[in-house]
Formats: structure tokens, C-alpha cells, sequence
């Protein structure tokens, strides 16, 4: 959720559906202070190993979701957490979470599934997410090829 509501955040201060990485980390480390500019482009890194930005031509970047539709609290300051490598639940529990879904619903949810299917929790976050409309398509490929590596 965290992550999704970073990005968010310098595409709707912008009022852009597209921004360079240079306007993301200004609004990030100094507009917000919440990183360092070294951290805003780590950022920038992780959200398109997410699928939560794309690069377009000309080096700028666009949210592949509606920032103007992502909840952002008034007193939101992104934990330094949201740096480091997710595992594919994780991706797919937060991505539960941005929609609305209680965090412990939602791994009950999962663990649920997982029990009933036989399957592993980050397949059964990805079924629970889906069955509630969520995009998880990324989180799905990866958890594929996470799979078939096994």
C-alpha cells in the first residue's frame, strides 16, 4: 500500500499522468523530504520491478494505476521499509490492502484458500486478490515463474 500511495503522490502533486525520474525524486526527497535522492530513485527502480510505473519514451515515467483514485492520508509518510525487496505475497497482500481489504482479512483470506487448494500462500493472495477485481497481473507472472523455478 505504502508504495502505491509513494508513487502516487508526485504524479498527483504534478497534476501529470507523466513525469522524468529527475521530477519524481525532487518531489520525493525535497518537496516531501521523505527519502534521499538516492532512495527516490531506488523507489522509482522498485515500482517498475512492480508494475506500479512504466517508462515511456523520452526517459519519463507514468503510473500504470489512477493516482487520483489512490487513498492518500493526510498524515501518510512512507516508511523506509518500502525500500527493500517484497516477497510476492507481501506484493500481493498490499495490493489487497490498497483496495480496501483489512490486512488480517485478508491473510486469513489467503491462508484460507491456501488450505483449501493446496496451493502456496503467494498463489492464493493472487486467487483472493482476483476474485475481488483486483489487478494483481504482476504479482501472478511472477509468482508463475517463482513456480517454475521450484
Amino acid at each position: 500500500m505504502s508504495l502505491e500511495v509513494a508513487v502516487a503522490v508526485p504524479f498527483r502533486q504534478k497534476g501529470t499522468r507523466q513525469l522524468g525520474e529527475g521530477q519524481i525524486v525532487v518531489a520525493l526527497s525535497l518537496d516531501r523530504d521523505w527519502f534521499s535522492p538516492d532512495q527516490a530513485k531506488r523507489l522509482v527502480d522498485i515500482a517498475l520491478a512492480r508494475g506500479l510505473l512504466e517508462e515511456i519514451e523520452g526517459g519519463e515515467f507514468r503510473p500504470t494505476f489512477d493516482p487520483d483514485e489512490t487513498r492518500i492520508p493526510e498524515d501518510f509518510a512512507p516508511d523506509e521499509s518500502i525500500l527493500r525487496e517484497q516477497s510476492t505475497f507481501e506484493q500481493a497482500l498490499d495490493r489487497l490492502v490498497s483496495a480496501g481489504m483489512d490486512k488480517q482479512a485478508a491473510v486469513a483470506e489467503a491462508n484460507k484458500r491456501q488450505k483449501a487448494l493446496g496451493v502456496t500462500i503467494e498463489t492464493a493472495a493472487v486467487l483472493v486478490a482476483r476474485e475481488r477485481g483486483i489487478d494483481v497481473d504482476a504479482v501472478a507472472e511472477t509468482v508463475a515463474a517463482e513456480l517454475e523455478q521450484a
